[in-house]
């Protein structure tokens, strides 16, 4: 009954168009109510408390170093480089797309700001030199989510501060699960690149790729120091992400000298904007994450998946398609900020690693951006490119299967993720 109140009243306040935010709060308070433990003053010491947190300092960071390099110029080189080094392979604009995302994933972060970076770079590119646009839409939005995977990674960072479990190894244990992603829409494009007779452009010369490296380098730079610093503690994964949003402010203002004094005030504005919405939902997440251990729902969790106990790669295929079905109807956040206090308690009474959950639940709610009918990231490719939501759907299907593909390949074996993860750790 607890159960069906909590999920009831949240999907029903969904269901009307009550924000996602707002809807937590309400199924908090419902199931306040069904305990007898209604206190408006216990409601807002858990919204605050949801928001006052070290780790989730990070966040308006990277979300501030993502803004400044759309704006400042690292973005446009880090394409460019992509364009020199692989655009003129067969389908090469869209292997350009794929390995630029790799690269815009390890600055900032964030699968939204990225989509929006290639789209508006990369397709008006793809669509003139005569590739479909709805796959060339399709292939840029499944090549954007590889960026919650890819440390630095605001998912990382939500799923961390709710799980309690270390960021940093999460950030880590990310690179390789990653660069699959992105190996995995490669191989897709290629088959489907065959079947469009492109003519792709001329091989650039050894002196342009030079000179892209060279303009390219102080970007290139950002995800060395995060990573290396990380790696060598040099500092939190919190410090990391201030590093990264100076470094780029630095680099936007002084080096590549693109980023005007008179933009700083919007860059900040949308960062801040962006921010909000994400820390309002941690903080109204807060709620029903602890009415969720005051209930005692996760006991009820792992009573009802105790016969999978014994089976750790059953139980966290049944999760992944779980988490799979409640991505096609919401979006990342709030995913990771209901899900992760309920699932949390079976993974460890299962015994399977936590950072190793955290890569593949992360994967799979970075997937869900791209899953009809609510895929986030398929509404900004579609934004961008003017173009409809039916088509980005159709165009995203064979990149979506192939990610699909790599993550169940990691639930039947853990070693994918759990070894680079150890080697990385040192």
């Amino acid at each position: 009954m607890t159960v069906f109140i909590f999920l009831g009243s949240l999907l029903a306040a969904m269901a009307i168009g009550v924000p996602i935010a707002y809807a937590l709060l309400l199924s908090g308070v419902a199931l306040m109510w069904h305990l007898d433990l209604y206190d408006a003053q216990i409601l807002a010491q858990n919204v605050i408390n949801g928001a006052d947190s070290f780790p989730l300092l990070a966040v308006p960071f990277f979300m501030l170093a993502g803004e400044i390099m759309n704006v400042g110029g690292l973005s446009r080189r880090i394409v460019n480089l992509a364009l020199t080094l692989v655009g003129h392979h067969r389908g090469g604009l869209g292997f350009v797309a794929i390995v630029a995302a790799c690269m815009l994933a390890a600055l900032s972060g964030s699968a939204v700001a990225d989509t929006a970076a290639l789209a508006a770079l990369l397709l008006p590119m793809m669509v003139k030199a005569g590739h479909d646009k709805a796959t060339a839409g399709g292939l840029i939005a499944s090549a954007g989510i590889i960026a919650p995977v890819i440390p630095p990674s605001i998912g990382f960072v939500i799923f961390g501060v709710a799980a309690n479990v270390s960021i940093g190894k999460l950030f880590l244990a990310g690179i390789v699960p990653g660069l699959l992603m992105g190996l995995s829409i490669a191989v897709a494009w290629y088959f489907v690149s065959k079947r469009e007779n492109i003519t792709p452009p001329p091989k650039a010369s050894t002196a342009d790729r030079l000179q892209a490296l060279k303009e390219s380098t102080w970007a290139l730079g950002l995800p060395v120091i995060v990573v290396l610093g990380l790696k060598m503690g040099v500092f939190t994964p919190t410090e990391a992400a201030v590093v990264a949003a100076v470094y780029a402010l630095a680099v936007s203002l002084f080096v590549y000298r693109e980023l005007k004094l008179d933009k700083l005030p919007a860059v900040f504005i949308n960062a801040a904007k962006t921010t909000a919405v994400i820390m309002f939902l941690v903080a109204a997440a807060m709620v029903s994450a602890w009415l969720i251990t005051v209930a005692d729902i996760p006991s009820k969790m792992i009573s009802l998946l105790e016969p999978l106990m014994d089976n750790p790669t059953l139980l966290l295929l049944a999760i992944m398609l779980l988490v799979i079905a409640v991505g096609t109807a919401m979006d990342m956040t709030p995913t990771i900020l209901i899900l992760t206090p309920v699932l949390m308690p079976v993974v460890k009474a299962a015994g399977i690693d936590p950072v190793y959950f955290g890569v593949l639940f992360i994967m799979n709610n970075a997937i869900g951006l791209i899953t009809p009918p609510v895929g986030t990231v398929l509404n900004v490719v579609a934004g961008v490119g003017k173009m409809k939501m039916d088509e980005v759907t159709r165009g995203v299907l064979p990149f979506m299967t192939a990610q699909f593909i790599v993550m169940f390949l990691m639930v039947f074996f853990p070693a994918i993720v759990t070894v680079p993860a150890k080697w990385f750790a040192g």
